[in-house]
Order: structure tokens, then sequence, then C-alpha cells
């Protein structure tokens, strides 16, 4: 289960998480694959949204689906060498562990034990405002994020957004162009930039848009608990 993320272009992916904070995934997950994810949400406990907005969370907890479940590592394991190369770029000297079960007994050892990842349900009106997933003292610099509904056929509206702030600019905004069973990695608050007296940190944020019809089901994957 593993194989798709292993042939992924991980070269290109990481030319475009270094020049725009984001890698598009594109049919990531096959249509039929996206919709029996969505249907998981009948079966998970619900969170309504509150401070980050209106709609619903479904956490997944400690055991993500299929084919998360094997994806994670895997996709952790190419992660983690951007991710480390960020922090040299930034002088950070914190330095990630190669695998995702060392990085998994870190966290833990930090009581960082609950799990982040969930499923996220937004019908008319609802949306998901700018907030970014960087708790803890482990937090890990990316994250996943995969779209399981038809846009222009289960909902209108709903767009996947980032912004980037970058040292005395305006803050500049980004739609993820996402389809049914697309993915997105995506920074989780931070990363590098060149400028011209080196290295400086970009901050960034994501968001979903209002919906304004339909029913949109998401997915966001994490790879550092909280306390």
């Amino acid at each position: 289960m593993t194989a798709p993320i292993e042939r992924l272009d991980w070269q290109d992916i990481a030319a475009q998480l270094d020049d725009e904070g984001f890698a598009l995934l594109p049919g990531l997950l096959g249509p039929d694959a996206a919709r029996q994810l969505a249907r998981d949400v009948e079966a998970l406990p619900c969170v309504p949204l509150t401070e980050l907005g209106r709609g619903e969370l479904f956490p997944f907890g400690d055991t993500l689906p299929a084919p998360w479940t094997t994806w994670r590592p895997a996709l952790y394991r190419h992660l983690s060498v951007i991710a480390n190369r960020w922090n040299e770029r930034l002088d950070i000297a914190h330095r990630y562990p190669t695998e995702w079960s060392a990085f998994v007994a870190r966290c833990r050892r930090a009581g960082q034990s609950r799990s982040q990842s969930h499923l996220n349900r937004l019908r008319a009106e609802d949306y998901l405002s700018l907030h970014r997933r960087d708790e803890g003292e482990h937090a890990f610099p990316l994250q996943i994020a995969a779209l399981l509904s038809e846009p222009g056929r289960d909902f209108e509206g709903g767009e996947f957004v980032m912004t980037e702030q970058r040292p005395r600019m305006q803050s500049r905004p980004m739609v993820l162009p996402l389809a049914l069973g697309d993915a997105a990695i995506i920074t989780t608050a931070a990363r590098p930039a060149r400028g011209s007296a080196g290295d400086y940190r970009v901050q960034l944020r994501h968001a979903i848009s209002r919906v304004r019809s339909g029913e949109r089901i998401g997915l966001e994957l994490t790879f550092h608990g909280v306390r």
C-alpha cells in the first residue's frame, strides 16, 4: 500500500514546497476510495467546530483508516528529509528522526499523545477559519490535506485556501485547486524562503472558505500529536 507514495516525484514535490509552501498530489486517492473514506464520518465521533469556524470534525484517534495507516509512515520518511533541510536553512538545531515510529515515540515522551488527524464536514454556510497546527515542542512542519467530495457536484464554494506572510509585506493568498481524491502537502506553520541576505522565515496558515451549497468532506492528516 506504500507503492503510490514511493512512485511520487519527490524531487518535484520538494521544489514545490520550497517555492510555494505546498505541493499538489492530484488523484492520490481514486474516486471510489475517496468516497468510501468520506463515509467514515458516520462511524467516527463528531466534534462541532466552534473556535475555528462552523462545521463538524471527526477525529480518527490513534488508528487511521486504510490506506493512510500505511501511507503516513511512508510520507513521513520522505518529508522528514525536507523538514530537516528546512531547519538547517533556518539555523534550527533540531532534527527529525528518519522513521515515523521514532518520531511518535519522541512526541509521546513529551506528552504529545493526542492525534490531530481528522475528517471535516462542512455544509451550506460552514467554513474553517485561518489556522495552523503547530502546537507542542515537537511540531512537524508539514501535513496532508485531501478532498473527499467533488466540487461542482457535491458542493459549491469551500475552496482550500492558504495565506503566506513575509516580513514587511502584505499577506499572499493562495487557493489550492483540489478535486475529488486530490491531496496536498502543506506547510503546517512556517518554512524558509530565500532572500537577498539569506534565508528567512515565512509564516503560513490555511482555511476552507464558506460552502455555498451541498456538503464538503475533507481530510487533514498531521504527523505530530498534542497534549
